[in-house]
């Protein structure tokens, strides 16, 4: 998160997606609610309008109502009045995700599935698989929404996965020049790969799946295993130590550092009071390392090239150098770890050494 993060156009339609969540599975923790209770003429008239009802419906029945989708909202709907109120806590709390960050945060958000229900709890199973099928379906489908959020059945204005991941690298390119290299907006490295992110892993809060405040498109080194793959973004459910891509961004707030001791490239935080959220953030996308060997690998190029071209001629080399840091640009990937570079080699000491 070396460069500011910010939502797009079409992040309305993701939100009115995130409402229409949380207002279906309310309504199947409703008391008078059952199975019975799932009709194409109910969801009309329950979930804000006749078009989201519409095409809700048609997401969990398709047009034969034979769809798996369409049993598991009856087997939550059919829940013990016990278990839809502890559903019902469940996911009202996990909704309260953007105070987390604001100046009262309220309890820490629920890491655990509802009603001490195990992840293979077939009850669990069905409601997250309905809650995820709003975005493996629902986005990559089209949702019924403009990008302004506004339901429509119009096709070729719903808002669909496609369409987010097109505006979001658009919007974040910092040379908009369709030939530029793209930069991941998390390590600042090439934008190779790109998948979206859940921020928090919809493994485990599937109600968060289409939430614009959770949707991140990120490069392939960063989504997966050692980095952040599904590895957890809060403390026991607890932001207070923890960044956040939309609500609590960590630019401005990183300072990099050659330790020549190592060698390597030094995480840090620019004020105390950040100083554990940038060590969260360094563990969690592994920048250190990663930095580290971008670092090096700059070092190696530029240093077969002064043994080639500068060999004893300490001046040439320096003017080189400043050359090199003059033409780097923060459109490029990167860009911070070879600046860092740039001010390590034009230390005269370290620069006698690299002419040698």
């Amino acid at each position: 998160m070396l460069k500011p993060i910010h939502r797009v156009t079409c992040s309305p339609a993701l939100a009115a997606c995130q409402q229409l969540m949380r207002r279906f599975a309310l309504w199947l923790c409703a008391p008078q609610v059952s199975g019975v209770s799932i009709t194409q003429a109910n969801l009309r008239s329950s979930m804000g309008s006749a078009i989201e009802g519409d095409w809700l419906w048609h997401l969990l029945a398709g047009k034969t109502g034979t769809k798996p989708l369409f049993d598991k909202a009856k087997r939550i709907a059919d829940l013990s009045p016990a278990e839809k109120t502890g559903l019902q806590q469940w996911i009202q709390a996990v909704s309260a995700l953007a105070q987390h960050f604001g100046p009262t945060p309220p309890a820490a958000l629920p890491v655990a599935p509802p009603n001490q229900w195990r992840s293979q709890d077939e009850h669990w199973k069905a409601f997250k698989t309905l809650m995820v099928a709003f975005y493996e379906d629902g986005l990559r489908g089209g949702l019924p929404y403009a990008a302004n959020g506004a339901p429509t059945t119009d096709v070729t204005l719903r808002v669909s996965y496609d369409q987010f991941v097109r505006e979001f690298r658009a919007a974040h390119r910092p040379d908009p020049h369709p030939d530029a290299r793209e930069v991941c907006v998390l390590c600042g490295g090439p934008l190779v790969q790109p998948a979206v992110d859940h921020w928090l892993a919809k493994t485990a809060f599937p109600l968060l799946a289409v939430c614009a405040d959770n949707l991140l498109p990120i490069c392939g080194e960063c989504n997966v295993a050692p980095q952040k793959g599904q590895k957890a973004v809060h403390t026991g459910g607890a932001f207070s130590d923890w960044f956040h891509p939309y609500l609590r961004h960590a630019n401005g707030a990183i300072r990099l550092r050659y330790d020549e001791a190592t060698p390597s490239v030094r995480v840090e935080s620019a004020t105390p009071a950040d100083a554990v959220k940038v060590q969260n953030l360094d563990i969690l996308l592994n920048l250190g390392q990663r930095w580290t060997r971008e670092f090096k690998a700059e070092y190696r190029r530029l240093q077969r090239e002064a043994q080639r071209r500068y060999r004893g001629d300490v001046q040439a080399l320096q003017h080189r150098i400043m050359d090199y840091r003059r033409s780097l640009s923060a459109a490029e990937p990167h860009y911070e770890i070879h600046a860092l570079l740039a001010e390590a080699l034009l230390d005269p000491a370290r620069l006698q050494a690299f002419a040698e």
